[in-house]
């Protein structure tokens, strides 16, 4: 008895150990997917907006011919109109032309110019967490982060799952430092902890 007992632990104690291992893969892959979905649905609305725009610019050049045909008839009824009835048809007409020449070239220099710039204009999470770090001189949580985060930028949705996967991120790279006291895990900039270190090291050449 004593025997199989111990042979039921030992089989206990490996299912244990697998499913909790099994478990946190199973966090860790949730929040790459996160941090993946995140960015997918960025695209998806980079690309919305450029199919909106090309959709418009469909329209204005299917509609320039009609409004250029429409115009001579304004102009017979209404004497005002008839300066600026031609005016008006001329440049839709050179601007319909020139577009279709260069429509061809323009949905691919669109689509990487409004890409750059949301790029340009939208810093990504990695660039937010890390100017965070470095703005704080104590150690900040990863709720912390994205709480502070969530109200600088109201427009962006920081879930707290893809705040600490991405500081752990910058830990590996040696870009920010892990401190745990108890059950919290607080981080802090690699950069801010740089010149404190040196300090110390200049005072004793200097003493």
């Amino acid at each position: 008895m004593p025997e199989s007992q111990t042979h039921s632990t030992e089989l206990t104690s490996q299912y244990v150990a697998q499913v909790t291992g099994d478990l946190e893969r199973n966090t860790k892959e949730q929040e790459r997917i996160g941090v993946e979905i995140e960015a997918l649905q960025e695209q998806l609305r980079a690309l919305q907006h450029d199919h909106t725009v090309l959709v418009n610019m469909q329209q204005a050049l299917g509609g320039a011919s009609p409004a250029a045909d429409a115009a001579p008839a304004a102009a017979t009824s209404v004497p005002h109109q008839a300066s600026a009835g031609p005016k008006q048809s001329k440049p839709k007409k050179v601007a319909a032309t020139s577009a279709k020449k260069t429509a061809p070239k323009k949905p691919a220099a669109k689509t990487s110019s409004v890409k750059a710039s949301t790029t340009a204009a939208k810093p990504t999470l990695v660039e937010l967490i890390r100017g965070h770090l470095e703005q704080e001189s104590e150690p900040r949580s990863a709720a912390e982060i994205a709480v502070a985060l969530t109200q600088a930028h109201p427009d962006r949705s920081v879930k707290t799952t893809v705040v600490r996967t991405t500081l752990e991120g910058l830990v590996a790279k040696s870009h920010a430092h892990r401190a745990k006291q108890g059950s919290s895990v607080f981080y802090t900039a690699a950069v801010a902890s740089e010149p404190a270190a040196a300090e110390p090291q200049q005072e004793a050449v200097a003493g």
